[in-house]
This record gives structure tokens, sequence and C-alpha cells, in this order.
């Protein structure tokens, strides 16, 4: 069966999901009082558990392999474009903390009350920030693009 880069990112996820919603049902099963019945038979969970996990490991695998095998463009793979996103991201969010921390104003009450003046281009950053939000979105739409024309290795 052929599986698309993005539907094995899709599977991925659930797998995440499935696993930590059985860690629960498994939690409220592992104990009882004496006497009483578990809802669920928490062996039976921790054999899907293992199977769970056991997918899960194979679709990291194969998404990694396909990721760095990927061309994107020139001289780069999906790899490198997603460890790109995540640094523009980074410093997008970065851009934006400091120009916040920079425009928040502090009321005063008289005159004789401390000061504060932004040090830093408050415009300028989040013109910064608003370029760095525009190039995550165009690579982010490139990567998902590639995801579903790719075939998973």
């Amino acid at each position: 069966m052929s599986l698309k880069l993005a539907e094995a990112l899709a599977e991925r996820s659930d797998c995440q999901k499935r696993i930590e919603e059985l860690k629960k049902r498994i939690v409220r099963s592992a104990k009882v009082q004496e006497g009483e019945q578990p809802a669920e038979d928490a062996n039976d969970l921790l054999l899907e558990l293992d199977r769970l996990i056991s997918r899960l490991l194979e679709l990291i695998v194969a998404i990694n392999r396909t990721n760095a095998g990927t061309s994107f463009g020139q001289n780069k793979s999906i790899s490198d474009a997603i460890a790109e996103r995540e640094i523009i991201a980074k410093k997008r969010d970065a851009m934006v903390g400091i120009a916040e921390a920079a425009s928040t104003r502090q009321d005063r009450y008289s005159k004789s009350e401390v000061k504060f003046v932004a040090t830093v281009s408050i415009a300028q950053l989040q013109k910064e920030a608003d370029q760095l939000a525009r190039q995550y979105r165009e690579m982010d739409t490139r990567i998902q693009e590639l995801n579903w024309m790719t075939e998973l290795i």
C-alpha cells in the first residue's frame, strides 16, 4: 500500500493522541478496590499500547527517512526546510516578545515616579516579525504541498 508523507504525518499524530488516551485508560484500570472489577482489562490495553508504540516507531523512522531523502529546492531536503522553518518561528517569536516588552506602557501617577523608555525600535522589530511570519507561511505551504506529493519511503 502506497502512503503519502502527509498521510503518515496524520497517522503519526493520531498514534500519539491514541497513546496518551490509552495511558489514561490503563492508569484508571491499573488499580481497583478489592472485590471490584476494572472498567477495562489493563493487560489488553497494555498490548494495544505496545502495538501503537511499535507503529509510531515505524512511522517516525519512515517520515524521517523520507524527509531527509526528499529534495526541497536546491541543496536542501525537507528536513533542512523543517529546521529552517522552526528557526524562523523562534526568531519571529523573539522579535514579537521584545517588541511587546519595549512597548508596554507604565502609567505614572506623579512626576517623581520612574519613567521607562524603549531602547529598541518597536516599529522595526514589528516589521521584521511580519517579514518572518510571511517567510514562515510560505515555507510551511511549500512543505505541506510536498508532503501531499511525496511517497513515504
